[in-house]
């Protein structure tokens, strides 16, 4: 499925998404790397399917097959790092923030891209998953590697709206049989 197609499917009350999705896919501030990684990365995060699909196909010809692989990685070990760190974040209790998170993560050493891209790609996920800890951290990251605010509001801006794309079609998916059945 491609990107059109995907704008196709929303729903007209949802015109602002489409509109952002054709800006953000044109965007740039970011390095074509860095902008397909952040599309993909966040398509993963949003966990549907037809959106991951279609954005996949249109920006996977952007990335080496080693970029693609390490923007699976983000998504994958963000969904347990986030989940992990807003544990520990949100528990007001000291000693889970001195613990060890004994959780494997050597991905993340070498994800087979450049540092920033990584981190980058990690604060997408992070965003859509909601980890205030994870968010500083990879945020932290990127200012010191020399991105912009812009540019890493740019990545963000494609996280929220790759989200709310699929949270959509999935909203309209799971009406669907409930309006067919009514009528």
């Amino acid at each position: 499925m491609s990107l059109d197609m995907l704008k196709d499917r929303l729903p007209e009350y949802a015109r602002d998404l489409k509109l952002n999705l054709s800006s953000l896919a044109v965007e740039q501030l970011l390095s074509p790397q860095q902008k397909a990684g952040s599309f993909v990365a966040a398509a993963l995060a949003a966990n549907h399917a037809p959106t991951t699909q279609a954005v996949v196909d249109a920006f996977a010809a952007e990335l080496t097959p080693e970029a693609l692989n390490a923007a699976k990685i983000a998504a994958s070990l963000m969904a347990m790092n986030n989940i992990y760190y807003r544990f520990v974040h949100l528990v007001h209790a000291a000693d889970y923030k001195t613990l060890p998170a004994r959780l494997r993560m050597t991905a993340m050493a070498k994800p087979g891209v450049d540092k920033v891209d990584f981190e980058l790609w990690s604060l997408v996920v992070s965003a859509i998953n909601g980890c205030g800890m994870c968010l500083e951290a990879h945020e932290k990251v990127c200012r010191e590697a020399g991105l912009s605010a812009e540019q890493i509001q740019a990545a963000v801006r494609i996280a929220a709206t790759v989200h709310a794309v699929a949270r959509t079609l999935a909203a309209e998916e799971a009406l669907a049989p409930q309006f067919a059945a009514a009528a």
